[in-house]
This record gives C-alpha cells, structure tokens and sequence, in this order.
C-alpha cells in the first residue's frame, strides 16, 4: 500500500490579545479614602486612648496653686535690713511677685529658655521634635521643654526623664496654660527653678548671689543668673568653670538683642563687666544670737515651718553694737589667755527698758573649734561668783535693810564648819552695807543672806528672772558668794531690771515674725513690763553700785568699773580658785555682762579674777556702745530713816577716851601722863541684838540669843574688838578721883 504523507502545516495560532482595562479611579480614591479613615480612626482612637490613659493619673494643675511651696525662714537684724541667717532645708527660697523680679531678669530667662513663652500654648512643636530625634538617635536627654513644661516638671511631676513623664509634662502645660496667665506662669516660674547653692527661685537666687533683691538686678547680673538653670553646679559662680559661664552669660545677651529685648549697645556695654558674685560666706551672722532665736521659732511653730515656712523674723539685734562685742570678746579672751590662761569670754547686752538683746558674742568665736565656740555660754549656768551679792543685798532692802546698816566684817562661824574669809583674808570690824558690798566683802554679805532668808533671797532672785537656783540645801549661805550656779543672760537681765526702776520685761531676741504672706504673728515690739520690785529698792541697789567712793580703796578711782561720762552700777564676781569671771553693770539706757574662762572648767592661773579678766572687755564694749549717746543719770532713791540706829548706820560710832589706869575712869589733868591708858570705846553688838532678822523694822528682840546665829555672831564681834583694842560698851562718865588735891600727900 502506497504511503502517502503529509505536509506539516504552515497556520500558527493568533496571540491572545491581553488589552489593559483603564483603571477606575472613583474606585480606587474610594478605597485609599477609605484606609485613610480607618487609619484615622484607629490612630485617633490610639491618642484618644492613650490621653486617656495618661489623663488618668495626671495631677491636677490646681495644685499649682494648692500646693504648699517651700520657703525659706529669713532671720534679720533689728532694722530688717541685715540677714542674720537663712534656715532652709533642701531649698533656699524666698517667693515674690513678679512685679519685684526686675524686668531685665524676666526677658534674660524668656531668652536663655523659651523665647516664644508669650506665643505658645504651653509646648514648641520644633522643641519636641527636636528633642525626640536627639534621643531616639544618642539615648540623650535633649531638652525642648517651654517655660510652662519646666515649671510642671519642678513643681507637680517627679523629675525622671522618660517618654511617659514627657507626654504627662506636655498635657498638664496645655492645661496650665488654659488655667492660668503667662504671667502667673512667669511669676511661679521665677520662684520656683534652681539656681544652685542651694538657691531656688530668682529672689533666693539673686541674693544668695548678689547679696541684692531680684527688684535690683542690673542685665549683666540677670544675664549671669538665667545662665545657672541650665546646668547649676556646671555654671556655679563658686565652680571652676567660670569662663563657660561668662561665654554663656554673653550669648543670653546676645539671645536678648535678637528678641529685642536689649539694644547691641546695651549688650556690648554689660559685655564688658566681669561676672563677680559676692564672696561665699559661712551664711550666719552672729551665730550664738541665731541660734537662740532659731530654738525659739522652732519650740513655737516646729521645725518644718521654721526649715519650710517662709517666715520673716526681724530680732532684736543692734548690728552696730553686735559689731562691737564680736571685736572686743576675742581682744579680750586673747589677753586673758596669755595672762591668765582664760580662752574663752561670752558678752550679752539688753536694753533695759525693753528686754531687747541688743548684742550677743557667747564665745571667743562661734568657728572656734578648739574651744567649743559654738557653745552659747551666754546662757550656760556657771557660777558668778560676788556678782550675785548685789541680788541679795537688794533683797535685804526689799525687807527693809538700808545701805548705811551696819554688819561686823568679822571672822564669823556660821555653823556647820562654814567659816567664809574676805579675799585677802582682812576682817574691818563694823561696815555699812554701802561699803560691804562695793568693796565685795565676803562675811558681811553672808550675813545679809542669812538676814533676808535662803528661800526669800531664792524667790527674789526668781523675780528678777533668775530661775535656775533650784536647790537651796545645796547651796546653803554660800549661794551669795556664787555657790550657785545661773546664767550670765539671767544675771544681765536683773540687773536691767535695777536700772528700769524694778520693772522687768523678760529679755527677747525677737521683734516681729510675720509668715511668707505678710500676716504678723509674734509682735514683741510694745510688750508690758511688771513692776516686780519697789522702785526705791531699785534705786538704792543703782546708788550703792555706781558709789565709785565707796569701792575706790580697793579698786582704786575710776577703775574699768566705771566710765568716763555717766554713772554706771557694776560688780565683779570671781570663783573659787578663780573658776569663773563675770562682771555685770548697767547703765539706765544699757545692762550689759561678761564672763571669762574656759568651757571646759579647767582654772584659771591665780588672780585671773572679774576685775582683771572680764572687766576689760565689759568696760571697752560699754565705753564704745555709749560713746555719743545721752547721758542719763539713775533716779536718786528716797533718803532712808528707819529711826534705827544699826538700820540708819549709826550703831558702833567710835570715840577715843582717855582713861586714868588706877580707876579706869576718865582722866583728869592729874592724873600722871604714864597712867594714861586712850581706849576706843564703840557703842554696839552685832545686829542681832537689835533687829529680829524677820521684822528688821519692828521692835528690838527682848532675847535676842533665840536666834541660832546670835551667839556666835555676838563672840565673834567680841573676840575682834578684844584683838583690836576696841571696847564695845559705853565709855565711862565719871572722873577719876585717886589723884584729887585732897587725896596728895
């Protein structure tokens, strides 16, 4: 069979034709309008969310104003000018309104911190992204915060840097914003930032800094401080960084020529200053004073107010004379050191009409560590040796007793084997009280204690503020000689009360205190006094110690004791064994005392005594505080008259009588001149014997010899007489009559 093939076929197949569709825009808008909503609504749903979620937790902005702000307790001198001290915790800082922050500080802080403060609405889009971008990039905490932002950050939120604190700083700064004015903003702003040193705000600030109020500060000084928030410690003034701060200081002012809040010329100008604060200082003045008055305030209000309050203290405190204690207390202690080994001195003066502790030096140095100069001795109870006789003597004049009243200065024993000597063991028979005590005789005041009472001396000393004798079976009759111990601020302050004409105002520190919005809550200004002694009991204690007579033949006239042009009523004390040395004195117009010795009890060398070691000191302060001031004498007390002869002084008036030895009767002109005997004739017995010690005014005792001191005051006036010669009887009338003509051979 035949094969026949085929030829293979020449047809291809067409191509499909794939013809693009024209797309449908419509829908396609549709769907990306579509996802754009949906992302909308998920991502505002996210913020909303995420707002809320935030919201949640967010303190109020109201506690801007709610919340209590930390200030500073400022303690200053009595004109309100001088700061003593600033008590602070953490935070010194005292707040102002912003009309008293100078306008210059104001646009220096807008420049250096958000110069668009007055445009936005509590945040800087560009700042936060530009602070954002700088951590998501290095991990650094860039800044970005507005004004509003960092006043949220220091005064509600916590201070940590994270994403989450961030958004909560931005949404309480929009809702600062919307609840308060830029200026209030500004204002709590600039009370509120630190500044380093421990100062916050722009007053604490400038005057931590400037010693100035922030009313006053020049552009170079506002420029230097908007400088210091930014980094405190870098740009401290005090740091070693100094030129970083002055280049920043200057590029503040160059940021205020570009706000036009300066012209270049002003710029160029303060450019050319240097930044100079004032010198760091130890931040007290008159350090004892501050302390007392800052134990006070704190026994009043706690420590929280007095570290947090911002109270404003004005005290007592006359700077100039507080000048003059702070120089003559270290002359002073330096020389009793050297010459008597005394290294320590504290001085208080008050005035006495007022109360008011006009200075107060209560060490050698309140930095002196050596000597434990921070310890107030001012008000530490020593011993004051004789200086407290005055308390007793006028004590003895309050029960009626007078400066002309006669008490033996005789070896006395008082019993219990208490037999007190003078200090340079002398006994001068019968003395006034005058005399007694301005030649600080020990026996006669020993005497008068036991005369006025143990517990009546006590409770007079009480009236006149002293209160710390609070064991008088310990202290027995010696408590008039110092055995005692009370404190020199005590001591001053009675005497003050003798130079006020018995009228005490316990002495203050503190004038005025006001809190940190001016209401006046302590006002010691017009205090009432008490009239807590008879004024002529006053007088007579003033006269008697400012008698410069009547002390001269043991201090000599015109001693450090007294002054060049007014009266003065002062007494020395001294110590046993020369522990202790006070003197105390008072003008009408000042009381002012001095102790010298050493903290620690340590003694003295010998003759390191009141007269040689604390008068000097206590006559150069007195001398330098009265200098130009007027001159007042104390009021003359009432003649006193008892109708007593031992009370008026009259008692023991001695007459010299020439005695025939034979008969011992007055001798005639025959009798021959070696029978001739002059005998001293002294009308008298110890005071005893004519007073009853309870009612020294009223009848002689008909028994004298019941009071357990009679007897031996009586032998003991007796036993002296016999030593010296002197008869204590009355002299004989009759004449001797052994040698009449009658009777001659």
């Amino acid at each position: 069979m035949a094969h026949t093939s085929k030829k293979p076929s020449t047809h291809h197949p067409k191509p499909i034709q794939r013809t693009r569709k024209k797309p449908n825009w419509n829908k396609v808008w549709k769907n990306v309008w579509k996802v754009t909503w949906i992302g909308a609504i998920v991502v505002g749903v996210a913020i909303t969310a995420t707002f809320l979620w935030f919201l949640k937790d967010l303190p109020s902005p109201d506690k801007l104003d709610e919340r209590t702000v930390v200030e500073s307790t400022k303690i200053f001198d009595r004109s309100g000018e001088t700061v003593l001290y600033e008590i602070h915790g953490e935070e010194k800082r005292t707040r102002v309104p912003l009309e008293n922050v100078a306008e210059v500080m104001q646009q220096a802080m807008i420049s250096a911190e958000d110069k668009d403060f007055y445009s936005h609405f509590g945040f800087d889009p560009r700042g936060i992204a530009r602070a954002f971008f700088s951590n998501v990039a290095s991990d650094s905490r860039s800044g970005g915060s507005t004004i509003t932002q960092q006043l949220v950050k220091n005064s509600i939120l916590t201070p940590e840097q994270t994403i989450t604190r961030k958004v909560k700083e931005l949404i309480i700064a929009i809702e600062v914003e919307v609840r308060f004015s830029k200026d209030e903003i500004l204002e709590m702003y600039l009370n509120e930032i630190p500044f380093g040193s421990n100062a916050y705000g722009a007053e604490a600030a400038s005057q931590t800094f400037f010693g100035k109020s922030a009313a006053d500060l020049e552009l170079h000084e506002a420029a230097t401080l908007a400088s210091l928030p930014k980094a405190p410690t870098f740009y401290s003034p005090y740091g070693s960084n100094s030129d970083r701060l002055l280049d920043r200081r200057n590029w503040i002012m160059d940021r205020m020529v570009d706000d036009g809040f300066i012209t270049q010329e002003e710029a160029d100008a303060a450019k050319e200053l240097p930044v100079e604060v004032k010198e760091r200082s130890a931040g007290i003045i008159a350090g004892h004073f501050v302390d007392m008055v800052r134990a006070e305030l704190s026994e009043v209000y706690g420590e929280r107010i007095v570290e947090q309050g911002g109270l404003r203290v004005t005290t007592t405190l006359n700077m100039d004379l507080q000048h003059i204690a702070e120089r003559v207390v270290p002359e002073g202690a330096a020389k009793g050191e050297a010459n008597y080994g005394a290294t320590n001195a504290a001085l208080i003066a008050i005035h006495p009409a007022t109360g008011e502790v006009l200075a107060l030096q209560g060490s050698r140095s309140y930095f002196d560590r050596e000597h434990d100069g921070n310890v107030n001795v001012a008000i530490r109870d020593r011993q004051p040796g004789s200086s407290f006789k005055p308390i007793i003597y006028a004590a003895a004049f309050e029960e009626g007793y007078t400066p002309s009243t006669n008490l033996f200065d005789v070896k006395t024993d008082f019993g219990g084997g208490y037999s007190p000597n003078n200090y340079d063991l002398s006994q001068s028979g019968i003395m006034n009280i005058r005399t007694a005590l301005q030649q600080s005789k020990n026996i006669p005041a020993v005497k008068a204690l036991y005369l006025v009472g143990l517990e009546d001396a006590i409770a007079f000393a009480n009236k006149l503020g002293i209160t710390s004798l609070n064991d008088p079976d310990r202290y027995g009759l010696s408590l008039v000689l110092g055995g005692g111990e009370v404190k020199l601020a005590d001591m001053v302050s009675a005497f003050g009360v003798f130079a006020n004409d018995g009228v005490r105002k316990p002495y203050v520190t503190i004038l005025t205190v006001e809190d940190a919005e001016g209401k006046l809550l302590i006002d010691n200004r017009d205090r009432p006094g008490e009239q807590v002694i008879e004024p002529q009991v006053a007088r007579l204690i003033t006269n008697v110690l400012s008698d410069d007579g009547a002390r001269s033949a043991v201090f000599g006239s015109r001693s450090s004791l007294t002054l060049p042009d007014r009266p003065v009523a002062a007494k020395t004390g001294t110590t046993e064994s020369y522990r202790d040395a006070w003197t105390v004195g008072a003008t009408p117009d000042l009381a002012a005392g001095v102790w010298a010795g050493n903290n620690d009890g340590t003694l003295m060398r010998r003759g390191g005594g009141g007269f040689q070691v604390a008068a000097p000191i206590w006559n150069a302060f007195m001398r330098e505080a009265t200098a130009g001031t007027e001159v007042r004498d104390f009021v003359a007390p009432a003649p006193e008259n008892t109708g007593k002869a031992v009370l008026d002084g009259r008692l023991g008036e001695s007459e010299e009588v020439r005695l025939c030895k034979p008969s011992l009767k007055l001798a005639t002109d025959r009798c021959p001149e070696s029978q001739v005997e002059v005998k001293k004739f002294q009308k008298g017995h110890n005071i005893l014997y004519y007073v009853d010690k309870n009612n020294p005014r009223g009848p002689i005792p008909s028994n004298p010899a019941v009071d357990p001191q009679f007897n031996s005051w009586e032998n003991a006036v007796k036993s002296w007489a016999e030593r010296e010669n002197i008869a204590l009887e009355d002299p004989p009338e009759e004449f001797d009559d052994t040698h009449d003509p009658e009777d001659a051979p």
